[in-house]
C-alpha cells in the first residue's frame, strides 16, 4: 500500500539534489544515478518520478524559477516609488538563496540547456519576458524614455553578473553585486525622476 504525500517529498527532494549536483560539478554531466544517490533513493525511482534527466532538469529549473519569482513578488510589494520597484527586482535577483553557488551554476547551466532543450527554452523565455516587463513598467514610471534600451540593460547586467560569478572569473557576494547594479542605476534614474 503505498504512502499518501510521499511523491511530492520525494520529487522535491529529487529537485534539490539536481541542484546541487549541477552546483557541485559545474556542468548539466551529470547522472540520474548521482542525483538519485544525493535525495537518498534508487535511479529507478527518479526515472519512474520523472521519467528522463531532462524532466528531471526541468522540474529543477521551474523550482528556482518559482523561487525567484517569490523573491521578486516579495520584493515588489515593499517598492513605494518606480525606482524602488527597480531596486526590489535588483535586490531579489541577488537575494542570498538565488546567488548562492549551487543555483548560479544552475542558472548557467539551464541557459546551455535551452539551446538544446525546448522546454528549457520555453521556460527561459517565460524568466526574460517576466524581467523585461517588471523593468520596463517601473522605468516608465520613473519617465524614462528609454525604458526599452534601459530595461534591456539591466536584465542584460543581471545575467551578465550570473555567467562571471559561475565562471568564478571574479566572485561577487551577492551584496557587491547589488552595489554595481545600484551604481549602474544611479547613472540614469535619479531620485528625482523616480519618486
Amino acid at each position: 500500500m503505498p504512502r499518501i504525500g510521499v511523491e511530492p517529498i520525494r520529487r522535491s527532494a529529487l529537485v534539490e539534489a539536481t541542484i546541487h549536483e549541477i552546483g557541485s560539478h559545474g556542468t548539466l554531466d551529470v547522472t540520474v544515478s548521482q542525483i538519485a544517490r544525493r535525495a537518498g533513493m534508487s535511479p529507478a525511482l527518479a526515472h519512474h518520478y520523472f521519467g528522463s534527466k531532462e524532466a528531471i532538469f526541468a522540474a529543477a529549473m521551474r523550482h528556482i524559477l518559482t523561487l525567484y519569482g517569490a523573491e521578486v513578488r516579495g520584493a515588489l510589494i515593499m517598492a513605494r516609488t518606480p525606482r524602488g520597484r527597480i531596486e526590489a527586482i535588483i535586490r531579489a535577483s541577488f537575494a542570498p538563496g538565488q546567488f548562492r553557488p549551487e543555483m548560479v551554476s544552475a542558472w548557467l547551466n539551464f541557459y546551455v540547456q535551452a539551446r538544446t532543450s525546448a522546454e528549457a527554452r520555453r521556460l527561459l523565455n517565460v524568466y526574460q519576458r517576466r524581467l523585461r516587463s517588471n523593468l520596463l513598467h517601473a522605468l516608465r514610471q520613473a519617465g524614462q524614455a528609454e525604458a526599452r534600451t534601459l530595461a534591456r540593460g539591466l536584465a542584460a547586467m543581471i545575467d551578465g553578473l550570473y555567467i562571471r560569478q559561475a565562471l568564478r572569473n571574479d566572485p561577487l557576494s551577492a551584496e557587491a553585486a547589488i552595489g554595481v547594479m545600484m551604481h549602474y542605476l544611479d547613472s540614469f534614474v535619479t531620485e528625482g525622476d523616480a519618486s
